[in-house]
């Protein structure tokens, strides 16, 4: 695990509230309007990369999920997941603090039917990162299991909380996962930051269609 970029996310959830956070969205409408796409059981595993302190873990507990993993690099923004859940809630969650660009990170064959990143992929400006990522998620997402990703896109900024992003749109993305994944949808989404800035973002759908 990179130990600066841990200490880098770890000292931002542990310093202020969450709510203030520039990537905070208390509504995760665009995705969720994609999952409303996926067709997979609610006892499927789900896991949210990069997930920080994001209400979209309880929104697919408010929707019958029940085979989730929260993927962070840092603990602390697990943490408040956890506290913001409460102890009963959060106790049907699996928290995992890794990196997911470590191969041992996560495992083999773990038949995902679900694979969600708002705004984890793009901070991997690094080919070998990507790589790695890519190799996570392709031998760990079943055929038939949807990826929901969301990334800056060409057009945004080129670097968040500090850090650069590598941008991305519809045609990149779909490079990058190769011939593993087909693209269901795709749209174009401003995202409006507590501090009223705007951060343009593209969000695709897509479904494995054939095995690593």
């Amino acid at each position: 695990m990179n130990q600066k970029v841990k200490e880098h996310w770890d000292n931002l959830y542990s310093g202020q509230d969450v709510t203030k956070l520039g990537w905070y969205e208390e509504n995760p409408e665009p995705c969720l309007e994609l999952l409303a796409e996926c067709k997979f059981r609610r006892t499927d595993p789900v896991i949210d990369v990069g997930c920080g302190a994001s209400s979209f873990i309880d929104n697919l507990i408010s929707l019958g999920y029940s085979n989730i993993t929260a993927f962070d690099i840092s603990k602390a923004a697990l943490d408040k997941t956890k506290e913001r859940l409460g102890k009963t809630i959060s106790s049907r969650v699996k928290f995992i603090a890794g990196d997911i660009t470590d191969q041992g990170s996560l495992g083999i064959g773990l038949e995902i039917g679900l694979w969600h990143d708002r705004a984890m992929l793009h901070f991997l400006v690094e080919e070998k990162d990507r790589d790695d990522y890519m190799a996570n998620l392709k031998r760990n997402v079943r055929v038939g299991g949807y990826l929901i990703i969301a990334a800056f896109s060409d057009d945004g900024a080129r670097k968040c909380s500090g850090l650069d992003v590598h941008n991305y749109n519809e045609k990149t993305l779909t490079m990058l996962l190769g011939d593993d994944f087909e693209l269901l949808k795709n749209f174009r989404y401003t995202y409006c930051m507590p501090s009223g800035d705007k951060r343009p973002y593209i969000y695709c759908l897509y479904r494995k269609v054939k095995r690593e």
